[in-house]
């Protein structure tokens, strides 16, 4: 009888592959949310809503910031997602903002409104290639060389949302010229722009940055329009300002700050 009562062998269960495949998906499916983000921007720009076109593009960078740690945390990071989300990024920070200006006011200048558009869609596609081929090679994990895409289309987002009503006549089309080609520049230069990932605050035991947070969200809550304008240009002349104080610690011949995290 003792015989008799030998156990079937188990099936395994389905339930860790199926949770690893879904998990597999996520950061992807956070990438396609961005790619529609950028879509609907194009969208409601030619349709001239500019006021709603131009969220789309913030919501798309928090996507973005989303979906790799996303990737990294759940072990899930893979060859197509880092090409889904380039291919998403020159979208939604590259077509998009351009589309966004155009409408906004490049179109006013003709061909040369067109053009302008084009340098900056070009130069978001190259500064994704070249993040792409430096991410295994970049030694420096605090710094971006030209400035990432998303804060460039942020510069332009920023603007519209803060004065969404349409440029007329030649002067204040040139403005909008500024607003493309001043980001489109950063981007394929080499100046260093800080990167957010490895930055410490220096506040483990304290409540300071918890504090900041909820401010800035009192601010987005009242005054978004302003706030992200402010934040948008507060990075984009970081760059310089970095520089400079490197400029002034090098004649001083002070030591370089030290590296995040040590």
């Amino acid at each position: 009888m003792s015989a008799m009562n030998l156990s079937l062998p188990k099936t395994p269960s389905a339930g860790p592959r199926r949770k690893r495949r879904g998990m597999f998906l996520l950061p992807s499916l956070i990438t396609v949310g961005n790619m529609f983000c950028g879509y609907a921007c194009v969208m409601y720009a030619m349709r001239g809503d500019l006021a709603v076109a131009a969220p789309f593009i913030g919501v798309a960078i928090v996507l973005d910031m989303l979906d790799g740690r996303i990737a990294r945390i759940t072990g899930t990071a893979s060859d197509f997602g880092l090409q889904l989300d380039s291919l998403a990024d020159v979208i939604s920070f590259g077509l998009a903002p351009a589309i966004l200006a155009f409408a906004w006011g490049l179109s006013e200048l003709g061909r040369w409104g067109w053009a302008a558009g084009f340098l900056y869609v070009t130069a978001c596609a190259m500064r994704l290639a070249r993040f792409n081929i430096q991410t295994a090679t970049q030694v420096d994990k605090r710094y971006f060389v030209g400035m990432p895409s998303p804060p460039a289309a942020g510069v332009i987002a920023a603007t519209v949302f803060a004065f969404p009503r349409e440029l007329s006549g030649y002067p204040q089309a040139l403005a909008s010229v500024a607003v493309v080609v001043v980001p489109a520049i950063l981007m394929v230069t080499t100046i260093r722009f800080r990167s957010f990932k490895t930055l410490n605050f220096g506040y483990q035991n304290s409540y300071l940055p918890l504090f900041g947070f909820a401010l800035f969200l009192v601010f987005i809550a009242t005054q978004p329009q302003y706030t992200l304008l402010i934040l948008a240009y507060s990075y984009l002349m970081s760059a310089f300002v970095g520089q400079l104080v490197t400029r002034v610690r090098n004649r001083r011949g002070l030591p370089p700050p030290a590296a995040a995290g040590s």
